[in-house]
């Protein structure tokens, strides 16, 4: 007997995901494309993976260290900052890169078959390298602050996964929104600014007046952010925004994996 799944059926999405998993290899080799594209023809090449982020925490260290001179909790402001670049800095490097990824691989789109999703997933594997090497910054820093290392430092590993989970979640959504409206290119950046002055990257939650905290903490960069400077320094966190960023990336993440797998069977004509 012949069973029949209709489109857009749950059974045919998870197919879809199992897929993925079939096609490791080709992520894998996306993946490995893009951070050999990201640096090639550069003269500095992967230093840049480090000098983007000392320019930023460096620009955030004077505006809010120096000229602002916000409440940083008895951490010293550079690494307070740094620790708030850690994920954002991934975050919005997977989002910026998923939002045209499918577009800019039309040609591979229309020529072979292969699970698109794979696609926007590859951005939030590259970048992990650049993630890692901003930890690894941040840990040099802490030794050469003489600040010690905490038993509360191994759950930088759950908040890592939390916003690789914020970076896959936003960017599936704008790679297909970006297929059906090509404004999102446009308006990417612009959001992508707005979020960074809305995340506590260089200032505490605790800075946010009360009335405004709920709104704050839809936020799902808020827990991540705030569950990070808890992990390295032991400052105060407010675990019901770290629920808060793990429900509303949960939400995210789910509604954009089925957005995009609903656009999969249109975007070879829409592209």
């Amino acid at each position: 007997m012949t069973t029949i799944i209709e489109a857009g059926s749950p059974v045919q999405y998870w197919r879809k995901i199992r897929e993925c998993w079939q096609y490791r290899d080709m992520l894998r080799m996306l993946s490995y494309r893009d951070v050999r594209v990201r640096y090639a023809q550069t003269f500095l090449g992967m230093a840049w993976a480090i000098i983007n982020p000392i320019i930023s925490v460096l620009l955030l260290y004077f505006v809010f260290g120096v000229v602002v001179k916000v409440d940083t909790q008895g951490v010293p402001p550079l690494l307070f900052s740094m620790a708030g670049l850690c994920s954002w800095n991934y975050f919005s490097r997977v989002v910026g890169e998923a939002g045209s990824s499918v577009i800019g691989a039309q040609s591979l789109v229309k020529k072979v078959y292969f699970p698109r999703l794979i696609i926007p997933l590859s951005k939030s594997i590259s970048a992990l390298i650049d993630l890692l090497i901003v930890i690894l910054m941040l840990a040099i820093m802490m030794i050469a602050y003489d600040i010690p290392f905490r038993w509360q430092a191994i759950m930088i590993i759950p908040f890592t996964l939390m916003a690789i989970m914020a970076g896959i979640a936003f960017g599936v959504w704008i790679a297909a929104l970006t297929i059906r409206f090509r404004d999102f290119t446009h308006i990417l950046p612009l959001i992508l600014r707005i979020g960074m002055f809305l995340s506590p990257i260089a200032y505490g939650a605790s800075l946010v007046p009360q009335p405004y905290k709920w709104a704050f903490n839809l936020n799902p960069l808020t827990g991540i952010i705030e569950g990070f400077r808890w992990a390295l320094f032991n400052t105060p966190l407010d675990i019901n925004s770290v629920w808060i960023s793990l429900v509303v990336i949960l939400i995210i993440l789910i509604g954009g994996i089925w957005y995009f797998l609903r656009m999969d069977q249109y975007i070879a004509d829409i592209i």
